[in-house]
């Protein structure tokens, strides 16, 4: 039988737009309290808004994923607010993506920087917190690029593979040391979000663009994943979930 979520107190990266900001509302809406984290404060604060106008609870923080200090800030101030931390979404990610060949370097390091670096400090700040408390979810989004291999993606890909690994290694320890950490690294396909809009060579930038106009579904759709996951009984981790749209091969 699926748990509420209902006063589950829930960190999300990446908050200000796409799959972040469709999981925060969906989240407030079924009770949840979520404290939102990103750059874009203005939008955070308009989020944060509209969760309130809709009966829910969320608060925000600034956040530079790729900060320590600052990932732990976030977390410390879902603590300060709600007094307690059930779950983070490490949502937060960049797609420049370019063929290897283009050698560029300083788009190859943001990824690593965000999209590794910034899941990894999402761990290390709850880490603490889940120990303790002996419960935890830790959700992340990686892609269907962490999964298989696409022309374009070389360094995207290695982030999130790496990702996927991380999350897994996370499960199996927890599982060994009894802490009850749970979880759940989520692969997206084509998802209707601002990461296709980051992509500075023109060649991958208009395949991309061409591609998503034809396949990209929904942020909701990972939301509900988000959801589903954190639904789910203290003893049941659902470790993995692949989000395609149908018409994606």
């Amino acid at each position: 039988m699926n748990m509420s979520i209902q006063d589950k107190v829930v960190v999300i990266t990446g908050a200000s737009s796409g799959i972040g900001a469709a999981t925060a509302v969906m989240l407030a809406k079924h009770g949840a309290k979520v404290m939102l984290g990103a750059r874009r404060t203005e939008r955070l604060e308009a989020l944060v808004r509209n969760i309130q106008h809709l009966g829910g609870k969320g608060a925000y923080y600034s956040v530079d994923v790729t900060r320590l200090d600052q990932v732990q800030g976030l977390v410390q101030a879902a603590m300060d607010e709600f007094g307690r931390v059930d779950a983070i979404f490490n949502n937060a990610g960049i797609m420049p993506n370019s063929s290897m060949s283009d050698l560029r370097i300083d788009e190859w390091n943001a990824m690593i920087d965000v999209n590794l670096k910034g899941v990894l400090h999402g761990i290390v700040a709850v880490m603490p917190i889940f120990k303790a408390q002996k419960s935890g979810h830790i959700i992340t989004t990686s892609s269907v690029a962490g999964l298989k291999h696409y022309v374009g993606s070389g360094v995207y890909g290695a982030t999130k593979f790496a990702v996927r690994n991380a999350m897994e290694v996370v499960r199996m320890e927890s599982a060994q040391e009894g802490t009850n950490i749970r979880t759940t690294t989520l692969f997206p396909a084509a998802i209707d979000t601002e990461l296709i809009h980051h992509i500075g060579e023109a060649a991958t930038a208009d395949r991309m663009k061409t591609f998503y106009k034809a396949h990209s579904i929904s942020p909701d759709a990972v939301a509900a994943c988000v959801r589903f996951a954190l639904e789910q009984p203290e003893d049941v981790d659902i470790s993995e979930m692949t989000i395609y749209p149908t018409s994606q091969a």
